[in-house]
């Protein structure tokens, strides 16, 4: 479902909005961040593999192109354009394509200063599904969400993606204000569903979108990780 806002007054997010309380909530997203370093660290020497998450994956090439959208109050989203994308099509666990997993979309977007990258997930667009991880055989069964949400210039924003059934090859990028309606600002195309991995980092806290910062407690809960990741990966 598409949404129209104008970019200077825009409809105010119903629900909770994060952010608030930050001291409490930093808190506890750095002991969870903790938390789950030691988990992806313990998780890396036991599979002794390059990647303890997403460890088996394709690498393809594909083409964004924006169409534009009003209300994101983001350049990068507002406005249209092309890209020559990277992406990585991963299953979170590693398991037997027979069997459901957490497939994941990583994005590497050219920017005028240097590269952002997105990561989208299994999710649903629901309420309450945009937040709930959701297990599926194939990627464009489901559509995908970055699950924590930016903090854009109107408040906390949510990316997505939902596939096509016109094309399996094509997705429809969103964002939405929070709990607000999605709105479509670009097509994603990819070439193939299937290619040789590579060695890619993608790093959506140290390389996000412009126009688009963190709440500190996602770069507390998500850092660590990210860290832990990139050490255990050097090690094997």
């Amino acid at each position: 479902m598409d949404s129209r806002r104008t970019p200077t007054a825009p409809e105010p997010a119903s629900g909770p909005v994060p952010g608030r309380g930050p001291g409490l909530a930093n808190n506890a997203a750095a002991l969870a961040g903790g938390i789950l370093a030691g988990a992806t660290r313990q998780l890396a020497r036991a599979r002794s593999a390059p990647k303890p998450l997403h460890p088996i994956g394709a690498v393809v090439t594909g083409t964004l192109t924006r169409t534009g959208s009003t209300g994101s109050g983001v350049p990068w989203l507002d406005l249209p354009g092309t890209d020559a994308v990277a992406i990585r099509l991963s299953r979170a666990v590693g398991l037997p394509d027979a069997v459901p997993d957490i497939h994941g979309l990583a994005l590497r977007v050219p920017t005028r200063d240097a590269n952002a990258d997105l990561l989208l997930a299994n999710t649903g667009l629901g309420l309450i599904t945009r937040f709930v991880l959701m297990p599926c055989r194939d990627i464009r069964s489901r559509p995908l969400t970055s699950l924590l949400p930016y903090l854009g210039p109107f408040g906390p924003l949510l990316l997505g993606a939902r596939p096509t059934s016109e094309d399996p090859m094509r997705f429809e990028l969103l964002w939405s204000h929070w709990l607000s309606p999605w709105v479509r600002f670009a097509d994603l195309w990819i070439d193939s569903a299937t290619g040789p991995d590579q060695d890619i980092s993608f790093d959506p806290i140290a390389n996000p979108v412009p126009g688009l910062e963190h709440y500190e407690w996602v770069r507390r809960l998500r850092s660590p990780a990210y860290r832990s990741a990139r050490e255990e990966s050097g090690r094997a």
